[in-house]
């Protein structure tokens, strides 16, 4: 494409664009993505010019029409390869002429292509969020339904990656939903600023021309219409949003992925994925790696890298629409198809995860994990909690010393750190007790961490019961 007369603004042009210049400028490769929604806004608009009478309601008939068959002939044999044009609005509106002739010029009245890629990009984020939010909604119930089966399986709980107090294995994994919680919400609020519709805007001051903005937001699903003109071209913040909530879902995603390599490892030994998600070694026979939870790991730059690509395309244009604008659509279908396909990846893994209790229950014999419970218990002796805390890790260094656990020192020896421990203390010293002695809403202890998979079952009401 490089010839003024196929351009949708050739006319006050006398010479071609360089080869150079139409390659580099084309963006149809990267917004054929947004076709369909380029040919329903149109649909919309045809319409509502027929009923406003900017043209005539049989050529608004007629346009109609033929924008539907151009719908069902590229989903069925995609963009004909023979018309070259330099986006998916010219593509479109060149179909549409081929059917409808002088009458398919039409469509364009009171609009431009700035206000119609807002809108294109607005209808694509109110489909492929929404699929991006059942998707999570989708792992959210895998895991509490992993929760509840394993309800009874003990593991070390862990800050800074040492050993630091027992937990309950279903009360472990259910900080992922609470984190992949507040993604949905994100991802809910980001939509509702997303749904609005900008078209009748037009380049950006808007049009003389006797349009109904809300009939065409209404045609379309959108909840209102942008407010201001200039604003509804120019603003990118809906993009930047659902981009910049892919990352915070990624970052999760990668967290999630970390601990799924770790523990699948040899030294962890805690779970074991299935054939079908892990892959060999092409010279070590005996590797089973973790190489889908490496991905999502490794996938989440992409998405980082996305948001720093948008931020940095609109952090110094004025006002109001600039080209730089064009290449916002590689990092948002980057970050979205990325985000989408991760979060479907961590679904199986969930799913397909089989826990070893053996492997977790006997790592809670080694590295102290219930010393806070001896700390709290001479607390409730009345021994004040800091003297508490120093008398457990003088307690905690004579372990060391002498190759003991903490249930392992006679109570005689305990007695000489203090003379309020009574033979009570093993029952706080019990990684089976200390779960159950936790009180606080929302803590590991069996009764709480049913009530938070209730709280979810109901939130999220697909899970089986």
């Amino acid at each position: 494409m490089a010839a003024t007369d196929t351009a949708l603004w050739g006319g006050r042009f006398s010479e071609q664009l360089s080869s150079l210049s139409a390659r580099f400028s084309n963006s149809l490769s990267s917004d054929l993505t947004f076709v369909q929604d380029d040919i329903q806004g149109s649909i919309a608009h045809a319409t509502m010019l027929g009923e406003c009478g900017v043209i005539s309601k049989e050529e608004a008939r007629l346009i109609v029409v033929a924008l539907g068959e151009i719908a069902h002939e590229i989903t069925a044999n995609g963009a004909p390869p023979e018309i070259e044009c330099e986006d998916v609005h010219s593509l479109v509106e060149m179909m549409l002429v081929r059917k409808v002739g002088d009458v398919g010029k039409k469509l364009h009245t009171a609009r431009s292509r700035n206000d119609q890629v807002a809108l294109d990009e607005r209808l694509y984020l109110k489909r492929t969020v929404s699929a991006l939010r059942i998707a999570i909604e989708d792992a959210i119930r895998a895991i509490v339904s992993k929760a509840e089966s394993s309800i009874g399986i003990l593991m070390p709980g862990y800050t800074h990656l040492q050993h630091a107090q027992p937990v309950l294995l279903a009360h472990h994994i259910l900080a992922y939903v609470s984190m992949f919680d507040r993604d949905v919400e994100r991802l809910t609020d980001a939509l509702s600023r997303s749904d609005v519709s900008p078209l009748g805007s037009a380049a950006f001051s808007g049009t003389s021309w006797p349009i109904d903005r809300e009939a065409v937001a209404q045609h379309l699903g959108f909840s209102g219409i942008t407010e201001n003109s200039i604003d509804s071209v120019s603003d990118r913040d809906h993009v930047i949003e659902v981009i910049s909530d892919c990352a915070i879902i990624m970052m999760h995603l990668s967290r999630f992925a970390e601990e799924c390599v770790l523990w699948s490892s040899s030294e962890f030994n805690f779970v074991r994925f299935p054939d079908t998600l892990t892959t060999g070694s092409s010279i070590m026979p005996q590797k089973r790696n973790p190489d889908m939870a490496e991905l999502i790991r490794g996938k989440t730059g992409i998405v980082y890298g996305a948001l720093m690509n948008i931020l940095t395309t609109m952090k110094a244009l004025p006002l109001a629409y600039n080209r730089d604008m064009q290449t916002d659509k590689q990092p948002l279908f980057d970050a979205l198809g990325t985000t989408t396909d991760c979060v479907k990846m961590a679904t199986e893994l969930i799913d397909g995860a089989v826990f070893n209790a053996d492997a977790m229950r006997a790592q809670l014999a080694a590295g102290f994990l219930t010393a806070t419970e001896l700390a709290d218990y001479l607390a409730a002796k009345g021994v004040p909690f800091r003297t508490a805390h120093e008398i457990t890790g003088l307690v905690v260094a004579h372990c060391e010393r002498s190759g003991h656990q903490l249930h392992e020192v006679p109570l005689k020896t305990l007695q000489t750190f203090s003379t309020v421990i009574e033979a009570d203390v093993f029952d706080a010293l019990d990684p089976v007790r200390s779960i159950e002695r936790k009180r606080s809403t929302g803590s590991t202890s069996t009764i709480e961490v049913q009530t938070q998979i209730a709280l979810w079952k109901a939130r999220y009401s697909q899970i089986p019961s």
